[in-house]
């Protein structure tokens, strides 16, 4: 499915090493293939970020991997566990790929369609406000 790209997201994967370009790739065409309405950006200078109704994800290129922050506040269910970092993180939680390493795109995008519905439905802090409002 064809979508909008962003010429600085282009340019902050296309200046990666091939096998990071690939992982990115593969990762963007999942975000928006969760959702036709999602919106590429860049923030905080380089990063590239997609957004609908509030963050969704960013991508980070390390030396040694590709890290996509999951902006979930940890509410999101991880029942195949691939959340690799940020576990008690309140705002965000990492998936972290290596060259060579399969991405659980069925996984992957379970978890990004929660986050935009919860962004659709409020935002996390909204949800999880709420959710302590109703424990009362």
């Amino acid at each position: 499915m064809p979508y909008v790209k962003h010429p600085q997201v282009d340019a902050y994967i296309d200046g990666l090493p091939a096998w990071q370009q690939e992982i990115c790739r593969r990762v963007r065409d999942l975000v928006h293939a969760a959702d036709p309405d999602v919106v590429e950006t860049i923030k905080r200078s380089v990063q590239p970020y997609f957004v609908l109704d509030g963050n969704i994800c960013a991508l980070l290129a390390a030396k040694d991997h590709v890290n996509v922050f999951l902006y979930d506040g940890a509410i999101v269910p991880d029942p195949e566990g691939i959340i690799t970092a940020g576990h008690a993180n309140t705002t965000a939680r990492t998936v972290a790929f290596r060259r060579g390493e399969e991405i659980n795109e069925r996984a992957l995008t379970a978890m990004l369609r929660q986050i935009i519905a919860n962004n659709r439905a409020g935002g996390w802090r909204t949800l999880k406000r709420d959710a302590s409002r109703s424990a009362r």
